[in-house]
């Protein structure tokens, strides 16, 4: 039986307690009341080490499932439906969670694509990957009315369509007719060509439809999307980089928050206060920085171009560097002042510092002035329930080409796994939801979660422990990644395809999870009285 405390220093658990009670806070209010907050990047074909083009997300929730599940394309009968929802919180389960509140139906169509069944669904098997960030937007648009949140809009599009055009068309016909009912939501839409992101926001309480933009990466650009709405002017006279829908700037003009012979930039329009949020500006410089660092782009700026041309072609592994990163070396560093004095009396940072203690701990020691939504965050999270990197890549097969990279809670402390877009299971452990269960040894992502709060608690020294071990894996696992695709690109019959990368898949899913729970074992032992 493993040992499963998710635990901070005790001392500062108390603190923390003491000041919410204070408040008259509850423990539960205050963990409820956590924004979610995810990073989404992307490139073209022309600016990876490959031709893939990319997207990928990191679910930083402190509600959606830790699950994951294969929904295998299906047949439906003339006439029937689907079902569409609202999140509402659900704090009757282990821990805090969403429940899903039906809003209405749809007309379903003959035939639906399968799909990886992500907590925000992220890939079908032709190939069609979709990474996610919210923004907000003005609360005066929010509606009720509409029948559509953001998880189905995506499971909507990868149900029913192969490329980002397709998905952009059918984004307008459905909110038109429907209504959104979300946030401001950015979703990254990658297909084997092209990646776009697509900006949503409501069209005003108690109305249906939806205001949206669209804009393409160029395909030797990258760009972000980390919780602001980041599209600013637009040309709809060149359909092959902007799309739109019809009331885009009637919205506007409505509210009085843009006017003829003004300069219409959306995201000043319809998002404004996500343009101040220094946790969405830091993480866009930061992407930034360190694919294009030749820019010298200011990180004290308020808008930073939609996309830029990287220094050299993205690798994989430059991506999974994105994902760990939480401002080392720079002076954004969280913790770079939580110094100690060491053997030789040299003033160095404290091994018991780390950059992932949670928000109202950072607010309490003034590290960095604290952060928060508004304030300062890292792009690697200790609440991530779980990330992606989606590749798209024409000359394979689709059932080889559209591949996955998964990984369980903090990026920092994790791996990636190869989930090919045709897989017909997953790991047992991945499709157990660690949130509904509660600790469980049955989840993987107990097991990543665990390991992560331990390294968490002496970060200076234990993170090395943690390289150790998945730094040369990650390498080993995309090295045999390529071999495997090599393997059965050069079968032709597509069943026995998809039945060797499944045994890929599942046999990596759950290698990494014994490491990760051996490797918690190992933090235990090895630092005993040393937390």
């Amino acid at each position: 039986m493993k040992t499963g405390y998710r635990f901070f220093p005790l001392m500062l658990v108390c603190v923390s307690i003491s000041v919410l009670n204070s408040q008259g806070q509850s423990f539960a209010d205050w963990v409820s009341g956590f924004p979610d907050g995810c990073t989404s990047v992307t490139a073209g074909r022309l600016a990876t080490f490959d031709g893939s083009v990319v997207t990928s997300h990191t679910d930083d929730s402190h509600r959606t499932r830790s699950s994951v599940t294969i929904v295998p394309g299906t047949d439906h009968p003339r006439g029937s439906y689907t079902e569409m929802h609202r999140r509402i919180n659900d704090d009757t389960k282990a821990m805090p969670s969403y429940a899903f509140q039906k809003t209405g139906e749809i007309p379903q169509v003959s035939r639906t694509y399968g799909f990886i069944n992500s907590a925000y669904p992220c890939m079908n098997e032709a190939q069609l990957g979709i990474g996610e960030s919210t923004f907000g937007g003005r609360p005066e648009l929010r509606s009720d009315a509409g029948l559509i949140d953001c998880q189905d809009l995506i499971r909507l599009m990868l149900e029913r369509c192969k490329t980002v055009r397709e998905a952009l068309e059918l984004t307008g016909a459905l909110l038109k007719q429907y209504g959104w009912n979300d946030a401001g939501e950015c979703l990254t839409i990658a297909d084997k060509n092209e990646v776009w992101h697509l900006e949503i926001v409501g069209p005003g309480k108690g109305e249906i439809g939806a205001v949206w933009v669209a804009q393409r990466v160029p395909d030797d650009h990258v760009s972000v999307n980390a919780n602001a709405s980041t599209i600013k002017e637009i040309n709809l006279s060149d359909g092959d980089y902007f799309k739109a829908s019809e009331n885009v700037f009637d919205v506007a003009r409505k509210y009085g928050w843009w006017k003829e012979g003004e300069s219409f930039r959306f995201c000043y329009a319809y998002a404004p206060e996500s343009r101040t949020s220094f946790a969405s500006r830091r993480r866009e410089w930061r992407v930034f920085n360190l694919l294009a660092p030749g820019l010298k782009l200011d990180p004290n700026s308020e808008n930073f171009p939609f996309s830029v041309k990287p220094d050299k072609l993205v690798t994989l592994e430059d991506l999974i560097t994105v994902f760990k990163d939480y401002y080392e070396g720079t002076e954004f560093n969280f913790v770079k002042d939580i110094t100690v004095t060491d053997e030789q009396g040299k003033t160095i940072l404290s091994p018991m510092a780390n950059p992932f203690m949670p928000y109202d701990m950072n607010k309490i020691f003034k590290i960095n002035g604290g952060w928060g939504w508004m304030g300062e965050r890292t792009i690697a999270r200790w609440y991530t329930m779980y990330a992606t990197i989606i590749q798209c890549r024409s000359w394979l097969p689709d059932d080889v080409g559209g591949l996955v990279w998964f990984a369980q809670d903090n990026v920092a402390t994790s791996v990636y796994i190869p989930v090919f877009c045709s897989v017909t299971d997953l790991p047992q452990t991945y499709k157990v939801d660690g949130r509904e269960t509660g600790f469980s040894d049955e989840s993987a992502w107990w097991a990543f979660n665990r390991l992560s709060t331990l390294t968490a608690q002496r970060w200076g020294d234990m993170r090395k422990d943690v390289d150790a071990v998945w730094d040369p894996l990650q390498k080993d696992i995309i090295s045999r990644t390529t071999e495997i695709e090599k393997q059965v690109s050069g079968i032709q019959d597509a069943a026995d395809r998809r039945s060797l990368l499944t045994e890929f898949t599942i046999n990596w899913g759950n290698e990494v999870v014994r490491k990760a729970w051996k490797l918690g074992d190992l933090l235990w032992t090895k630092y005993d009285e040393k937390f």
